[in-house]
């Protein structure tokens, strides 16, 4: 059997997993029957909000309307329904005005009108309005100390419905008592969908004592305005009981399960046996590495659980906790940490990309790793165990021209990872 190039062969499974979970190939099948005698409004708000909204035109049968909030870059020309590009991860006005007017575009609706709502990850960032007597600037300031503590995606987003006047089934309420059709695209670990965005249309379990929990947890310290709203419980969400959310439904049209299935179609039609380790690998990026490199290493020496050659792919949303003030995604921390402890062994190769096109807030998907990148990085005089206590994975596989830059991908099921072993 010959054996493909390893990069190529790497690439191509990425791009075949991002493929697989574009709006237009997941979305038609789930669109609603349109409504006998009503309005159609579309919202929404995600990294691939505004490729959700383009698939909707395109298959759409009769008139629709409305607004789509997305990350800037990530837009797409839609015909029908407006799209407004916002700051990701951490909101900005433009995403703040973009919630209020989609919040204000949904009043007054009947119960014969139809609201289409197209969810993504990142809409919990896009989609900032804060609840009363909260400002932007400190929603922004605790976005920034839980993307930096390495609280999980679940942990952020509790806080973030809690803190919202639009998120954790808000928007749903208003919408009522017209009927509310949420489309996800899932990029959380587990594929909840009241956790993806922040769930603003669909019922929320949590409680502000939960919110509370997390700030503790991470010692995020809040100002007392912020700690009132919660402690007084004024900042709680429509729980699954509320009556008003009977008539709505929801479908999670994509997740990471999907794309890694196809990857693993891809690699076994290029003649390489994939296994898929899991789709919902959450914990720090850097110890995510040591134990893939662990498993890797198993199949290697001892042909266990599997034997070489073969491909462990993998997906989820790793974490990073930043201590450094390097430059990098969770994809090159786990990707460097990787690096580290599989040590130039002579038969592994590795990608690890994020789904949506942007590792963090890098203008890179990711990376890839060869067999001779650590003796390269030496000769640059580079040593990647420093680089990987400054957090600077970005800098490391930048050096080396290893970096992924796919551009925006308009989709997002999260990490994608693969480890080659011949």
């Amino acid at each position: 059997m010959s054996l493909p190039e390893p990069r190529q062969f790497l690439l191509d499974l990425y791009a075949s997993a991002v493929n697989a979970v574009s709006a237009d190939k997941c979305l038609p099948a789930f669109l609603p029957e349109r409504p006998a005698n009503g309005r159609t409004l579309v919202i929404g708000a995600g990294k691939g909000a505004a490729a959700m909204a383009k698939a909707v035109e395109q298959h759409w049968q009769g008139p629709i309307e409305g607004l789509v909030v997305t990350r800037y870059g990530h837009g797409a020309d839609c015909q029908k329904i407006e799209v407004i590009e916002a700051a990701h991860p951490v909101p900005d006005e433009a995403g703040r005005h973009a919630a209020a007017r989609i919040l204000n575009m949904v009043q007054g609706l009947s119960e014969n009108d139809l609201v289409l709502c197209l969810i993504s990850g990142g809409g919990s960032s896009l989609l900032a309005l804060p609840a009363d007597g909260i400002s932007l600037e400190q929603k922004q300031a605790i976005n920034k100390a839980l993307l930096r503590s390495g609280a999980a995606i679940s942990e952020m987003n509790c806080v973030r419905k809690h803190l919202s006047a639009i998120k954790g089934g808000r928007l749903a309420l208003a919408c009522a008592p017209a009927r509310v059709v949420t489309l996800l695209i899932s990029d959380v670990p587990g594929d909840d969908p009241d956790i993806i965005a922040s769930g603003p249309t669909l019922p929320d379990a949590t409680s502000c004592f939960d919110a509370l929990a997390v700030l503790k947890k991470y010692h995020i310290e809040v100002p007392d305005n912020i700690r009132h709203h919660l402690e007084s419980g004024a900042g709680e969400t429509p729980k699954p009981d509320d009556p008003r959310f009977a008539r709505n439904t929801q479908h999670v049209i994509a997740t990471a399960q999907d794309a890694l299935e196809v990857a693993a179609a891809t690699a076994d039609a290029a003649g390489i046996n994939a296994y898929i380790l899991s789709d919902g690998i959450e914990g720090e990026a850097r110890d995510v590495g040591i134990v893939h490199a662990a498993i890797a290493r198993q199949v290697a020496k001892h042909g266990q659980p599997f034997k070489a050659p073969c491909v462990l792919l993998s997906g989820g949303e790793t974490t990073v906790t930043v201590r450094g003030n390097g430059r990098g995604g969770r994809n090159a921390e786990f990707l460097l940490s990787l690096a580290v402890a599989l040590d130039g062994h002579a038969n592994m190769y590795a990608l690890a990309c994020d789904t949506d096109g942007i590792d963090g807030s890098e203008d890179n998907a990711g990376a890839v790793l060869a067999p001779d990148s650590l003796a390269r990085a030496a000769g640059l005089g580079l040593s990647a165990k420093a680089m990987l206590e400054n957090n600077d994975g970005y800098g490391f596989f930048s050096a080396l021209d290893d970096l992924v830059v796919s551009g925006p991908t308009r989709t997002n099921v999260n990490d994608f990872r693969a480890i080659l072993i011949l």
